[in-house]
Formats: C-alpha cells, structure tokens, sequence
C-alpha cells in the first residue's frame, strides 16, 4: 500500500492542502518513533524541509486514520 499517497490524498481532502512527502516523513520523527534515514539524504543531522508547525495536526489525524484501518500484523 503506498502510505504517502493516501495520506496526501486524505490531508487534501479534509485539510485542502497538498503534503509534501518530506513532511509526512518528518512528522513520525516528531513523535518519537524512529525511521531509517533515506540513502540519498545529504545531511542524516539536518531535513531540508521540516514540516511546518500549522500542517503537523492534519497530517498526524490522517496518519492515525490509516492506522485505525490497517490489519494488525499476528506474532
């Protein structure tokens, strides 16, 4: 499932902006939980383009909703 493009196509929809993937990658970050640093990034210290502070909100509420559908996986 591409995670990005859903969560852009529901930020869209109910916030009428359009997220950059850099945001939606940068706002996990922000709530502690740790990703992989992507190959081609330049600086691992310093994000380029962080996730402005009046966008976070929606893009949490979309993460979230993708959350509450996604199956759990079985251990």
């Amino acid at each position: 499932m591409p995670i990005y493009a859903v969560v852009q196509r529901d930020v869209e929809l109910t916030s009428g902006f359009v997220s950059k993937a850099c945001w939606i990658a940068h706002v996990p970050e922000l709530l502690g939980k740790k990703h992989r640093i992507a190959p081609n990034r330049i600086n691992p210290n310093v994000r380029r383009y962080p996730c402005p502070t009046e966008k976070q909100a929606a893009i949490v509420e979309a993460l979230r909703k993708l959350e509450d559908v996604r199956p759990r996986r079985s251990s």
